[in-house]
């Protein structure tokens, strides 16, 4: 009797570790615990590594050598086969961004946090052409867009805000004038809980800006996450040119089911768009939180683009820890294909 419960034991053990691995063999990869458990990877691969100690500790116990053994085997073949699907997504910290191309920065600013100055040196510094920060209210986003023009450069200011007053429930996105002039879309709807910034070129030549933030997946809030996704996702239906960042919230395990196929061959990640740090070898370093280093942190922000952008360069900046906010600024280098 007691063999046999090891056995089932065993089993109980190999399916989670299973789900926890790949959720997205069994479509789990948005379901309550699996959602958390999956977006903080090598967080999980520790835990692993600390109970294949504790398992190893009764291997000179006769009775339960077997199950202890195989346990132990479970544990650590998840550990390497979850770890090697967070490092083949990258952990590239030094690529070097051009300013060629167009160069696009996110960064959740938890809120205003950073102060204008420090937004606008890193724009500055970073030559950005597109700027998405949630959790910017609309007073700093005009502030760091008059301050980048006493540098010579000229930003148009779109803001989308639940609550003025509650800088968390504000999402800002900065367009350089260079790439013309853009009108905020209020007609194509939204992100539930968080706002979400669409603006389309209003002479139609260049890509939809969208500064996007899906709500957490906190318990209360499962089900808008979700839809929040649902809705970032169809943005990236192929029907436009897109580029958009922000903090989604999610890492692409979480976007698994939203893969479409594209033209030339591949899928994207989200619909047809590519996460632009995964293609170049970055999609692993972490941007969140900012008091984890970064090959611990989950990566959920983000910079997406349809295929007619080809994904350069991407940067995780780890030298802004302490400026307030608990993300880390992506900035990304696209191509326009062909």
């Amino acid at each position: 009797m007691l063999a046999i419960l090891g056995w089932l034991l065993a089993l109980v053990i190999a399916a989670c570790l299973t789900v926890a691995a790949w959720p997205q063999a069994f479509g789990l990869e948005q379901a309550p615990v699996v959602a958390q458990v999956v977006s903080m990877r090598i967080g999980v691969v520790g835990i692993a590594l600390v109970l294949l100690l504790l398992f190893l500790c009764f291997v000179g116990w006769q009775r339960v050598r077997p199950f202890v053994l195989g346990v132990a085997s479970l544990l650590l073949v998840f550990a390497l086969v979850s770890t090697g699907i967070h490092v083949s997504r990258g952990l590239d910290t030094g690529q070097s961004i051009g300013d060629d191309d167009l160069v696009v920065l996110t960064w959740n600013t938890l809120g205003d946090e950073p102060g204008i100055d420090e937004i606008a040196r890193v724009v500055d510094e970073t030559g950005a052409d597109a700027v998405m920060l949630p959790e910017t209210t609309l007073p700093l986003g005009v502030g760091v867009a008059e301050r980048l023009r006493e540098l010579g450069k000229r930003f148009w200011v779109h803001t989308t805000g639940y609550s003025p007053s509650y800088g968390a429930l504000n999402t800002t996105l900065l367009i350089s004038a260079e790439l013309g002039e853009y009108t905020t879309d209020s007609e194509v709807g939204g992100t539930r809980t968080l706002p979400t910034v669409v603006a389309r070129p209003d002479d139609g030549s260049g890509p939809v800006f969208v500064a996007a933030h899906p709500v957490a997946p906190v318990p209360q809030q499962m089900r808008n996450w979700r839809a929040d996704l649902e809705f970032v996702a169809g943005l990236c239906d192929g029907s436009d040119s897109v580029v958009m960042a922000g903090d989604f919230n999610s890492t692409v395990d979480h976007w698994w089911r939203f893969r479409t196929e594209l033209d030339g061959g591949g899928m994207g990640d989200l619909g047809v768009c590519r996460d632009a740090a995964a293609a170049v070898g970055a999609g692993a370093v972490g941007t969140w939180p900012t008091w984890a280093p970064p090959w611990l942190g989950t990566n959920i922000d983000h910079v997406v683009a349809t295929p007619d952008w080809t994904p350069i360069a991407a940067r995780v900046l780890t030298g802004l820890d302490d400026s307030g906010t608990d993300h880390r600024p992506v900035v990304v280098q696209l191509r326009r294909t062909g």
